[in-house]
C-alpha cells in the first residue's frame, strides 16, 4: 500500500517503526513544525520527525493543513491510505476523503471510552483497570469514526502515563499492521461505536495540583496518570513541588497534614493516607521522600499548603 503516515510524539514512533519493516511503502511522513524549547529555544524537532529522517523518509511539516502548496503535493503523492497517529491537529475533510482507503487512526483507548487528546493519562487518572487500543477509520467527529479493531490490556497498579504509553504504542503499531493485511483480504468489517462516550481533554499544568480531600486513591492515581506531564504537584512553605512517586495506604488523617516524617513522608487525606515516596521541589533534583525530610527538618503534624 501507498501510505502517508501523520505523527507527532513518541507515541507514534513505532507504528511508523513498524510500517517500514512491514514492507509496506511510506511515501511520506507529516508531522508538525519544529518547536523551539529549552533554555537556548533552539528549534527542536518531533521524535516522528527524528526517526523518520533517520529512517530516510520524506517529511513535510505544514504550518497548516490547508495550505494549498501542502494540500497539493499530498494529493500528488496518489496516497491509497492515510495513517495518523497523534498528530495532534484535526485533520480536515479535504484530507480525510483524499485516500481511497480512508484515513486510518490508531487510538489509546477503548472508544468510544476517552475520546480525545490524553486518553492513556486520563485513563489511570480515573482509575480504570483495563484499557487498550482502537484502530478506526477517521471522520469528522471527535475520535467517532467506524472501529476496525480493538485490543484490550490490562492497566497494573504500578503504570504511570510514560509506561502504559509505551505499552498501548507498540500493541497499537502491531494491532494496525493486522488491519492492512484485514483491509487487503477483505476481512475486516467496520463497526459503528457503541456506548455512551466519555472524552481525554489535552492536560494542563494547572490541572496537577493536588487536593488533599481527595482519597488516597484518586491521589495516588493522579500521581500516575499526570507523570511524566505535566507532573502532580503541591505546595509547602509556598515551594512547588512535584510528587512523581506516590501509593495509597489504608489509615486515617488529617488531609494536607503530614502523619509520618521518620523514615516515611506519609500525608493525610480526604480518606486514607498516602506514601509519597519521590519528589522534585522546584528548581531541583528529583530525590527521594525521606531526603527531602532530612534537608529541610520537617515536624510530623506540619500541614501541606492548602490549594
Amino acid at each position: 500500500m501507498r501510505i502517508v503516515f501523520f505523527g507527532t510524539p513518541v507515541f507514534a514512533v513505532p507504528t511508523l517503526k513498524a510500517l517500514l519493516h512491514s514492507g509496506e511503502e511510506v511515501i511520506a511522513v507529516v508531522t508538525q513544525p519544529d518547536k523551539r524549547r529549552g533554555r537556548d529555544r533552539l528549534p527542536s524537532p518531533s521524535p516522528v520527525k527524528d526517526f523518520a529522517l533517520r529512517s530516510h523518509c520524506t517529511v513535510l511539516q505544514p504550518a497548516v493543513l490547508r495550505e494549498s502548496l501542502f494540500l497539493e503535493k499530498l494529493q500528488g503523492l496518489n496516497p491509497e491510505v492515510i495513517v495518523v497517529v497523534a498528530y495532534g491537529k484535526i485533520v480536515p475533510p479535504l484530507i480525510l476523503n483524499l485516500p481511497p482507503l480512508g484515513c486510518i487512526n490508531v487510538h489509546a483507548s477503548l472508544l468510544p471510552k476517552y475520546r480525545g487528546a490524553a486518553p492513556v493519562q486520563w485513563s489511570i487518572i480515573s482509575g480504570e483497570k483495563m484499557t487498550g487500543v482502537t484502530i478506526m477509520y477517521m471522520d469528522e467527529g471527535l475520535d467517532t469514526g467506524d472501529i476496525l479493531l480493538q485490543e484490550d490490556t490490562a492497566i497494573e497498579d504500578d503504570d504511570t502515563a510514560e509506561t502504559l504509553g509505551r505499552r498501548l504504542a507498540e500493541l497499537g503499531a502491531s494491532l494496525l499492521l493486522k488491519t492492512l493485511e484485514g483491509i487487503k483480504e477483505g476481512s475486516v468489517v467496520r463497526i459503528p461505536q457503541n456506548g455512551m462516550p466519555t472524552y481525554a481533554p489535552p492536560l494542563k499544568k494547572e490541572d496537577g495540583q493536588i487536593s488533599w480531600s481527595r482519597t488516597a486513591i484518586e491521589i495516588s492515581n493522579m500521581v500516575r496518570g499526570m507523570y511524566p506531564w505535566p507532573c502532580a504537584y503541591c505546595y509547602f512553605r509556598h515551594e512547588r513541588i512535584k510528587i512523581t512517586k506516590a501509593r495509597a495506604s489504608a489509615g486515617s488523617g488529617i488531609p494536607g497534614k503530614i502523619e509520618n516524617a521518620g523514615a516515611e513522608l506519609i500525608v493525610g487525606t480526604g480518606e486514607g493516607v498516602i506514601r509519597i515516596i519521590e519528589l522534585q521541589p522546584e528548581g531541583k533534583r528529583l530525590m527521594r521522600a525521606e531526603e527531602f525530610l532530612r534537608g529541610r527538618h520537617i515536624q510530623e503534624g506540619t500541614f501541606f499548603d492548602a490549594p
